[in-house]
């Protein structure tokens, strides 16, 4: 019980985002107490899923957690995973099979949509499968809701009444938001074409709260038809249809993208209107792709999820969406090994940290307060640079560096090693190699890459990888790469990067790469000779 207070107490403290977040919940309690918490994230399949949509659930379940510390566990908690998957379908997307399949099902729901890859009874359950599968994978535990399953099975019905009932404030909170031509003919209901099943973007003629129904003029017939709001012959609007779920479901926290602070703060303006309190949260920066551009789910840019996990652990994944939460980050191939490495940094330093450090590092929330012990020999960076070296596209080789620089440390041993070793040959193969690009020594440098051939080949077989770094700086220890800014432990001028740079540019063919002490001890003295020797040749 005590260890519980200390962490709770530790907890109301914790400069941490998740903990700032699940005090906001803590105090909106005592306000209105509940028996039981709701988180919710939102996706909408109108594209395959990618890495944005698990970042909403990773923080989210992040959060929960923290809430969960910070009242002893003694609140019932649920996380709800939504699925946009009524909304018509608007445009085709560019990265699906059987384009044209999809073009003549636009308007319709997403799940009355036929599925392009032909696996599902429609578009929007391919694309809830694909999301729920990667969910499952990562171990989330989360509740799955579908808007189409929502809406026919009327647990929507009551308040999809409620908006009814209070059309008019609806519309008055919307209509200034909207331009004149679209004013002219908004409504907060889409009534769904009983004869084309289109998802009917058309004004309402007449509404009646007591019959629960809305009249509307059909786009092909002019008829005027009669409808029920309830029992999915309708559906709403994105924003009043956000505010009616969050009164549905009791949504008591969910967060949103920057892009949407508008739309949030207009779905909290309906959420009151119809009754309801809207919920805690906060807006998340937007991912962007190699260009700087928003990642878009029908574009298709960025990274997917599978293809993260094929370059990295999903731990490395969680690590970039837990940190920054309210920044804008490039989301592209070339952040995946500084999130690898810096995980287990996090992860080896959380053993010496105390309590209130513990709270703060990424590692306590990425495992749900619970982080395993570290123990990586060696980090990413070293083994990308050992494949590179090498060009070995097989784990056999690597593992024969590995074993001769961490004896004992074998695949049994270290699974989540072997793995990185996975990792490292699928991420050289697709974007190191074919980037690869030696540099042509110049004078200074090939006299440099010669004395440094003869030191290294004058070393003991056994030398530690310190004692080869302190070889490496010494034969930099020269013009052009001196560095009078920094200083040795002698007082000597120290090295600049650009001697380091300039060995994985002309003997690597890549821009940088770990300390180059640690790679030749990895690599081997003999190895790294024969290396400079190749480089010395291609350019004589």
């Amino acid at each position: 019980m005590t260890e519980a207070n200390d962490l709770r107490s530790l907890a109301e403290q914790s400069g941490a985002w998740p903990f700032e977040e699940a005090r906001k919940i803590v105090a909106r309690l005592k306000k209105k107490p509940k028996d039981e918490v709701i988180f919710s994230t939102g996706y909408g399949p109108s594209g395959l899923p990618h890495i944005g949509t698990f970042g909403e659930v990773a923080r989210t379940t992040m959060v929960r957690h923290a809430f969960r510390v910070l009242t002893d566990d003694k609140i019932k908690t649920r996380l709800i995973a939504f699925s946009d998957d009524m909304d018509g379908l608007r445009k085709v997307p560019d990265n699906v099979p059987n384009k044209e399949l999809l073009a003549q099902d636009l308007g319709k729901p997403l799940t009355r949509v036929r599925d392009p890859f032909g696996t599902h009874a429609s578009f929007g359950a391919h694309n809830n499968a694909r999301l729920r599968a990667f969910l499952d994978t990562f171990g989330f535990d989360y509740e799955f809701l579908s808007a189409t399953e929502c809406y026919t099975s009327g647990r929507f019905d009551k308040a999809l009444l409620q908006v009814l009932a209070n059309f008019d404030k609806v519309m008055a909170i919307m209509l200034p938001s909207l331009r004149e031509e679209r004013a002219q003919s908004y409504s907060p209901f889409l009534p769904i074409s009983q004869t084309t099943g289109i998802v009917l973007q058309v004004p309402v003629t007449a509404h009646d709260a007591k019959a629960g129904t809305i009249t509307y003029e059909d786009p092909d017939t002019k008829d005027s038809i009669t409808t029920p709001v309830t029992g999915g012959h309708c559906k709403l609007q994105w924003k009043p249809d956000w505010a009616m779920r969050w009164l549905a479901l009791g949504v008591d926290y969910e967060m949103a993208g920057k892009d949407l602070i508008d739309s949030v703060k207009l779905s909290g303006e309906i959420n009151r209107a119809i009754g309801g309190t809207p919920p805690e949260g906060f807006n998340y920066e937007l991912f962007l792709d190699e260009k700087g551009q928003k990642i878009s789910k029908s574009k298709g840019n960025g990274l997917t999820i599978e293809e993260w996990l094929r370059y990295a652990s999903p731990e490395s994944l969680s690590l970039f969406m837990y940190r920054e939460p309210k920044a804008a980050k490039r989301l592209y191939f070339d952040v995946i090994p500084r999130n690898v490495d810096e995980y287990f940094q996090f992860l080896d330093g959380y053993q010496r940290q105390d309590g209130k450090q513990r709270l703060g590092n990424p590692v306590w929330h990425i495992h749900s307060g619970e982080p395993p012990k570290a123990d990586m020999p060696l980090t990413f960076q070293l083994m990308l640079t050992l494949v590179s070296s090498s060009n070995a596209e097989n784990a056999e080789t690597l593992w024969g560096f590995i074993g001769r620089y961490r004896p004992g440390v074998t695949p049994q041993t270290h699974p989540k090693l072997d793995a990185m070793v996975g990792y490292a040959i699928n991420y050289y193969r697709d974007f190191v190699a074919p980037t690869k690009k030696f540099r042509e020594p110049n004078a200074d440098d090939r006299k440099a890459l010669t004395d440094l051939r003869d030191a290294l080949s004058n070393l003991a077989g056994d030398s530690s990888a310190e004692d080869i770094q302190n070889v490496v700086y010494e034969i930099g220890r020269r013009e052009p790469y001196l560095d009078e800014k920094k200083k040795g432990k002698d007082g000597r001028p120290g090295v600049s990067l650009d001697w380091f740079n300039m060995l994985y540019q002309v003997l690597l063919g890549q821009e940088k790469g770990p300390r180059f002490g640690t790679f030749v001890a990895a690599y081997g003295l003999q190895n790294t000779v024969d290396m400079i020797d190749g480089a010395l040749a291609r350019s004589a």
